[in-house]
């Protein structure tokens, strides 16, 4: 019985989660109440409490659910001990981050949500920082791969890798802030992979 409650709990703080995540990217974070998303999820407002402290706390459950198994890939391809070729590591990783983005649709609305439905004040105030540290450890994670392209000899001689690493992530943050936008061009989307390869080119 016990475990049954267990699964129970679980299952409602899933819907919650889901119900959130509609909730937030349809009203924006500021114009969603926890009653609000209690009723989208079809539970009570004690449920929700009972699961999360307020709603920054769910906002960042919302964000955890698809962020982590992400980074966890992406780390796999960046910083892959013995990978012949770092500059390989980083051209895939970004494929597989953008190819994410455009075949699973909760990862780009809770993306969307971070990037252009939230207003970072009051309670979420602080909420901020922690929201943009996945991006900053990705840039030190590319300036690592970066160094062991330089110790191998595969980066172009006369880079510096603090350099490089700055661009790479200047130009992925480009591609994405420009697809948040509603890029239309589904032939400017298609093409990313091929863009990509010429950027990770410039360093061979």
């Amino acid at each position: 019985m016990a475990r049954k409650t267990k699964e129970e709990a679980e299952r409602t703080r899933q819907q919650i989660i889901h119900a959130a995540r509609q909730v937030f990217h349809d009203c924006g974070v500021s114009r969603t109440s926890l009653e609000k998303i209690a009723k989208a999820a079809g539970v009570t407002r004690g449920a929700v409490y009972w699961h999360f402290a307020n709603k920054a706390d769910l906002f960042f459950a919302m964000r955890e659910q698809v962020s982590v198994p992400l980074i966890t890939r992406l780390d796999d391809l960046l910083l892959a001990e013995g990978l012949a070729n770092p500059l390989d590591g980083i051209e895939q990783a970004l494929n597989e981050f953008f190819r994410t983005l455009e075949e699973r649709p909760e990862v780009r609305q809770i993306f969307e949500i971070m990037a252009s439905r939230c207003e970072y004040v009051d309670e979420f105030a602080a909420v901020q920082t922690e929201v943009n540290k996945p991006a900053l450890d990705f840039l030190g994670k590319v300036e690592i791969a970066y160094r062991r392209a330089r110790e191998g000899g595969i980066l172009r001689p006369g880079l510096e890798p603090q350099t490089v690493a700055l661009d790479t992530w200047a130009f992925a943050c480009g591609l994405f802030h420009h697809l948040l936008a509603g890029c239309p061009d589904e032939a400017w989307r298609r093409r990313i992979p091929e863009m990509i390869a010429a950027h990770i080119a410039l360093r061979r």
